[in-house]
Formats: structure tokens, sequence, C-alpha cells
């Protein structure tokens, strides 16, 4: 487990990054008879982070952070992370979490649910449950489906609902230049609407994934595609130009990443990836440079 691996302990307090992602595919079948839809998607663990410390205390959930506006209560996906984490455990006990925000909220990044990993690989030690990742995975998709991702990370594809994990051959180390257009979206009103839209382009997985097995970067950035865009640009005119701008700063490839407005593009050659940056700073706030990142 990669969090584990980069977590560091000093007595009852742990320390983590908790690493965001990217979709480089995105696929929606059909919708299921509870609500949820399946997907198809290969996700790559990214360098954008949060910084969070958990301090093991006796008892009681506080969450503190530098945003203002970030819940600190039970609406708070790490909040809830720590409460499933207690009840399945049957520890009675508490935790002190303090987020760093990095991460931009309602963006398609994973942002919480990278948080929320984070909590529960950091409990997991500080109170020396030994849990497998199966079991922490089984306690996370309660709260969300992308946090099974976040405690394998690395390039995998990802079915059902988003907790059916194969990893694939890793994708090349490439720098990555995200643009957070200044709107948020919700991930719930995409998937209603994305039953009633006509999908012009679906991904190809499996010539992906051969992709990734060559190497091939260039043939890897023209194949990713992500169907939820047919619905977010209509709400954000904004993501079809920033692609557009991305590929012509030299991205071997530019998409929106999950339900979005977050668009990223990756890049072979750091300069031409740093002037990009420096350009879309100009004109947005949430504007990142990056390195793509393995398990």
């Amino acid at each position: 487990m990669f969090l584990e691996n980069e977590m560091l302990i000093k007595g009852k307090r742990a320390v983590l990054k908790s690493y965001g992602k990217i979709n480089l595919t995105l696929d929606v079948a059909g919708r299921r008879a509870n609500g949820y839809h399946d997907v198809s998607m290969i996700m790559q663990t990214i360098g954008l982070f949060d910084s969070i410390i958990v301090d093991r205390c006796s008892h009681s959930i506080t969450v503190s952070s530098n945003l203002k506006y970030l819940p600190d209560n039970e609406k708070n996906i790490a909040y809830r992370a720590a409460a499933e984490f207690f009840e399945y455990t049957g520890i009675r006990g508490g935790v002190m979490i303090r987020i760093q925000k990095n991460i931009p909220v309602a963006a398609g990044l994973a942002g919480g649910s990278s948080n929320a990993a984070a909590v529960l690989v950091a409990l997991n030690v500080l109170y020396n449950k030994h849990l497998s990742v199966g079991e922490l995975c089984k306690i996370g998709v309660k709260l969300g489906a992308d946090i099974p991702y976040c405690l394998t990370g690395g390039t995998c594809l990802s079915e059902g609902i988003g907790e059916i994990l194969t990893p694939v051959a890793a994708l090349p180390g490439l720098n990555v230049v995200l643009v957070k257009p200044p709107v948020n979206i919700s991930t719930a009103v995409i998937y209603e609407k994305i039953d009633s839209v006509q999908i012009s382009a679906r991904p190809d997985n499996k010539e992906f994934i051969k992709a990734l097995e060559s190497g091939d970067v260039r043939r890897i950035g023209k194949l990713m595609c992500n169907v939820m865009e047919e619905v977010t640009v209509g709400m954000c005119p904004e993501i079809r130009s920033i692609k557009n701008n991305l590929i012509d700063d030299g991205a071997l490839g530019a998409v929106m990443s999950g339900s979005g407005p977050t668009v990223f593009g990756l890049f072979d050659d750091y300069e031409a990836a740093k002037k990009s940056m420096d350009k879309f700073y100009k004109k947005y706030n949430d504007v990142f440079l990056c390195r793509t990142k393995d398990a």
C-alpha cells in the first residue's frame, strides 16, 4: 500500500501525502437498479497532493483545514472515514485530522477520496490493527467509489462502480499540467444527466492498455477519452478551449478528469509543460504542474 510506504510516524501522529488522480480514460456503461453506474476507466496517480496530519487521541473525531468552507463534521468524507474505521474495528478511540488542501475541491481529481484513504491508512497503523488492503477497501467503498483506488494508486483499470481494480502496465513518467476553471461540478448531477446524452466517442481501454504495455506515449495521448465531457462541456464550455490550448502548447493529449471540470494535458517535454502552465496561470487560479506517480 503506497500511502503507508510514504507515511511518517512520530508517536501517536501520522503524517501523509494524500495524492490526487486523473482519468486517462472514462467510460460509463449503464445504470444499476440501485442508481449506481457501471464504469470502465483507467486511472493514474499524480504528484498533486494534500498534506494530512492524523493524531490519535482518547475520544471524538475532529477535522480542521486551511479552507474555511470545508466541512469539519460528518459532511467531510475524512471524518466519515474515521467513523467507519472505528465502527468496523470496534475501537472506542478518537482522532484529530488536519488537512492542508492543495487539490481543488469538486474538481474531478478525487481529493476528498484521497483524504479519506489517507485517514484509513493512518488509523490502521496508529491503532495497530493490521487490516489488509482488501479490508480497508471494504470500509472505503461505502463512502466513495474512488477510495479503493486511492488506497492502491498507480495505473489501474477500474470497473464495476469503481471498486474492481486491475493493475495495468505503468504509465511512463510524464509531466502533467492541470487547469481547473472557476466552477464546481457535482459528480451526482453529471451521472444523472449522462444517461440522456448521446455519446459520440468512447474510449478503447484494450487498445489503451496495449499502448501502456509498449510505452507509446504518443499513442497514449491520442487514445485518452472521457465520455463525461459530453455533459460537463455543456455546463462549462471553457473545457473545450482549455483542451485545445493544451494541445497547441505541445501536450501529447488533453482530456477532462472524472466529472470535471479540471482538464489535464500530458507532456513529455518539461519546458513546454512549464511554459503552458505559466500561460494558463495568467487566467486561472487553480493551475498545477506535477508528474505522474507510480504506486
